[in-house]
């Protein structure tokens, strides 16, 4: 026991980082105020020791916020936590007895400065909360009164003239969430779920946040820092002890044990990382990119789809110059719709069908090119517009650009639309739709399979036809929820991965540096061809060491995700994350 002792005091591996053992002689002085003044300041000083009181640390305060929107309403919910809950209660409700606990109660509210006499609400519902069972794990009164602006206003006013022990104020923005993370009510992860439930817009989106609120992403991630943390000491103590202490099981054994974990969580990560950016998609919206030659329709279609007129539709050529976006809710998928300039090349006949046709382009059309081109490639999915017409000879052939056929082919979801098909018969559209898919098509690597849909965005505008999808814009819109589904869904299984954030995967992806990193580290010493075990340890020290290092840092962006553990920028992320909510949640 005295040698174990011993050995963790001289260690230097076993003190944190940032303090050394010190040689000390001890000796009695009564202090002085100067030695302790100066000690306190030295020790204020040194805040990465002893780190300072925070704000989000001093919880003596108790606040209080209107919960629901401003302006007139039917209720107005008003929300108050903190230690003197009891004591505004009794300055509102004077001469009434304590709430039973989570049962809600029709009290009069009184202006606590009228002794009574000034009615503020005749008819609030009043419900008490007590901690550590609340939304905010400390007590919490709430006061649903009559959503009058004037009532509210007065509600409101009169609760910091409460005779309170403690300090009344207004919450600031996510305050109360803020209290429920530093009371262990809600983890980080928890946090932005529920930042993105306010944010939603979209049915996926509020689909996505709920699956993040269920707290299972913040335990998974608990348990493989659990994993590392145990890991790490076991391989400490392997550089530590291994002179002196008989271990039950060998160092090679032990290096490869902590090695399969690794790999584990390793394979685990990457699964996290890649819902990330299928959830990321959800959030923030997919990008759509309408591509191809002038006049195809590429506006008029937009127009269609998105419901208003975004763009301009014009016969002339190169009427877009510059990019229209338009963002609208298809199905419950939040989506970003860019129209673009037509292409063509600015010498040189065009790939617009057998005749082909000369187009000089000026300078501002050039650049709206080039804009478009650098569109599509940062979209998510690229539509390519052809449409049917008729050459000089009155011969009828499908106009495209062979270019924006070429970058549909390097997205990963692409269609291929047709337009006007009602400028020529059925049975010949068959057939330019044919000879189209087989000699042009089909020559484009990544698009042989590709079926074109046809559309008339002519027939789309008749609001007085009677077939079901006029026009063919319908099926469009079908093909591309498809294409979202399969760009955003998950496993039954997996489905809580819809609430990976950005913010985690980044933090993810440091952790799995450090975590191939370890792997390279014992990767490099062939433990099993050697015979002495305590050589082995000595001979690779260095290599064992700068391992357990890595564990401990990935572990330890591991506790940042959640906000647990030595996670040192806890109060930074929160600032963050906070600064997204609204007073009163």
């Amino acid at each position: 026991m005295y040698r174990a002792a011993t050995r963790c005091l001289l260690t230097y591996s076993r003190w944190p980082r940032i303090i050394k053992p010190l040689h000390l002689t001890w000796q009695y002085n009564p202090p002085t105020r100067a030695f302790t003044t100066s000690c306190r300041r030295s020790l204020t000083d040194h805040g990465d020791v002893f780190p300072r009181q925070s704000s989000l640390q001093q919880r003596h305060d108790t606040i209080y916020a209107l919960s629901t929107a401003e302006g007139k309403a039917g209720i107005a919910v008003v929300r108050i936590s903190g230690p003197s809950c009891r004591s505004i209660y009794d300055g509102l409700c004077p001469n009434k007895t304590l709430l039973k606990p989570r049962y809600a109660t029709i009290r009069t509210l009184y202006s606590p400065e009228s002794n009574a006499s000034e009615i503020l609400d005749a008819q609030a519902l009043v419900l008490f909360f007590p901690s550590p069972r609340t939304v905010t794990g400390d007590d919490v009164l709430e006061l649903h009164v009559h959503g009058g602006s004037a009532t509210v206003k007065a509600v409101l006013a009169a609760i910091p003239k409460c005779t309170a022990e403690g300090p009344i104020r207004y919450a600031e923005p996510g305050e109360f969430t803020k209290r429920a993370f530093l009371n262990d009510r809600l983890d980080l992860a928890q946090v932005e779920a529920l930042s993105e439930t306010l944010a939603a817009e979209t049915e996926q989106q509020r689909r996505a946040a709920v699956r993040g609120s269920s707290g299972s992403l913040g335990r998974t991630y608990d348990d493989w820092r659990q994993q590392l943390l145990q890991a790490r000491a076991e391989m400490e103590a392997l550089i530590d002890f291994s002179e002196d202490q008989h271990f039950d099981e060998s160092p090679t054994s032990l290096v490869g044990n902590v090695t399969k974990q690794v790999k584990q969580i390793l394979q685990s990560i990457h699964v996290h990382e890649g819902a990330s950016e299928r959830s990321e998609l959800l959030r923030n919206g997919i990008k759509i990119a309408l591509v191809g030659p002038p006049n195809v329709g590429k506006s008029s279609f937009m127009n269609q789809v998105v419901g208003r007129e975004a763009s301009i539709v014009s016969g002339e050529s190169g009427t877009t110059r510059d990019i229209v976006e338009a963002n609208l809710d298809i199905r419950g998928y939040l989506c970003t719709f860019a129209d673009t300039a037509g292409f063509r090349s600015a010498v040189g006949k065009d790939h617009t069908g057998p005749q082909g046709s000369e187009a000089k382009i000026g300078a501002v059309e050039e650049e709206g090119i080039r804009r478009a081109r650098v569109k599509a490639t940062q979209s998510d999915v690229i539509i390519v517009l052809a449409s049917v017409e008729a050459d000089t000879l009155g011969k009828p052939h499908i106009q495209f650009d062979m270019e924006t056929l070429r970058l549909a082919a390097e997205c990963k979801e692409r269609l291929v639309v047709v337009n006007k098909r009602d400028a020529v018969p059925e049975d010949e559209l068959r057939s330019l739709v044919k000879q189209f898919t087989e000699e042009v098509l089909s020559k484009v690597k990544g698009l042989e399979t590709v079926q074109p849909i046809l559309i008339s965005c002519k027939e789309a505008q008749d609001l007085g036809s009677d077939q079901i999808d006029p026009g063919g814009i319908r099926r469009v819109t079908d093909q591309l929820v498809s294409s979202f589904r399969d760009m955003t869904s998950l496993p039954a299984t997996l489905q809580d991965l819809h609430g990976v954030t950005e913010r985690q995967r980044q933090l993810l992806a440091k952790c799995r540096g450090h975590l191939e990193s370890y792997l390279e580290s014992v990767g490099a010493t062939d433990l099993a061809d050697q015979a002495d075990v305590a050589n082995e340890i000595h001979s690779y020290d260095v290599d064992i060491t700068m391992a357990a290092e890595h564990l401990r840092y990935a572990a330890n962006y591991l506790g940042r995700i959640t906000g647990r553990g030595e996670a040192g920028d806890v109060e930074e992320v929160l600032g963050v994350i906070f600064e997204k909510f609204c007073v009163g949640k």
